[in-house]
């Protein structure tokens, strides 16, 4: 879309091609994070004739297998025994040849948010919002038809902490060419330690979404929030509206 839209010359909000085709791809995000210092779970390339065994002692147990280029967790399945991985890869594989299994972290699921100011020209990392799912399970179904998960913002996170993982994310939204605006996931481990885990860079903006939630803690309502995220509409090219 990003791409037929330069071609036609027609300015656009968000991510341009390159940042949202990277984004897309959890592995060659992960790639690009790694390099630039950035937190990630550490991870596995799996195919149907992958060595289980291995991508085990590797990773641990439990593990994350999913689509790399899929997005609210379609074909994703947490793994507890390693008997259970040929028919997790079979399942993401129905949604994209190129699966990845990730290490499994526990604590509090995150997110930040990243929106750009047109007056200042600056980028802001929103209050990070804590996401409570039942049983801790975010999926498909509690994201978009349940009203069971709760989301707190003010996170509750500690100040410094919070502080740190908002930096991050500013910077992992830049090193992957990403503009405008944009949501990270991030896992925060008891230790204080945390992953990046993917960047979204069309989130949502329903009732249940988290951008809209995070800007209204700043202030700024979702009429608000729309124009804003207006504002910023461009083109690669720098091209502006």
């Amino acid at each position: 879309m990003q791409g037929a839209l330069e071609v036609l010359r027609i300015p656009y909000t968000g991510s341009g091609v390159m940042g949202s085709a990277i984004s897309m791809d959890k592995w060659r995000t992960k790639l690009v994070w790694l390099a630039a210092g950035i937190p990630t779970p550490r991870f596995a390339m799996v195919k149907a004739a992958s060595d289980w065994e291995k991508v085990v002692a590797t990773l641990g147990m439990p593990l994350i297998v999913k689509p790399a280029r899929e997005g609210s967790t379609i074909g994703l399945t947490k793994v507890g025994r390693a008997a259970d991985l040929p028919q997790a890869y079979q399942l993401a594989a129905k949604f994209d040849d190129l699966v990845i299994a990730e290490e499994f972290v526990a604590g509090q699921e995150l997110t930040a948010s990243i929106l750009y100011d047109a007056k200042s020209g600056t980028d802001t990392a929103l209050p990070l919002v804590r996401i409570e799912a039942p049983q801790g399970n975010y999926d498909y179904q509690n994201k978009y038809f349940t009203d069971d998960v709760k989301y707190y913002c003010p996170s509750g996170v500690r100040a410094e902490v919070e502080d740190e993982i908002r930096k991050v994310a500013l910077k992992s939204f830049r090193v992957l060419g990403c503009r405008g605006w944009g949501r990270a996931d991030v896992m925060l481990r008891p230790d204080g330690s945390y992953s990046f885990l993917e960047m979204n860079t069309s989130p949502g903006m329903t009732g249940h979404s988290l951008v809209p939630i995070a800007a209204k803690a700043t202030g700024l309502d979702y009429p608000d929030l729309c124009v804003k995220i207006l504002e910023g509409a461009a083109l690669d090219s720098g091209g502006g509206a």
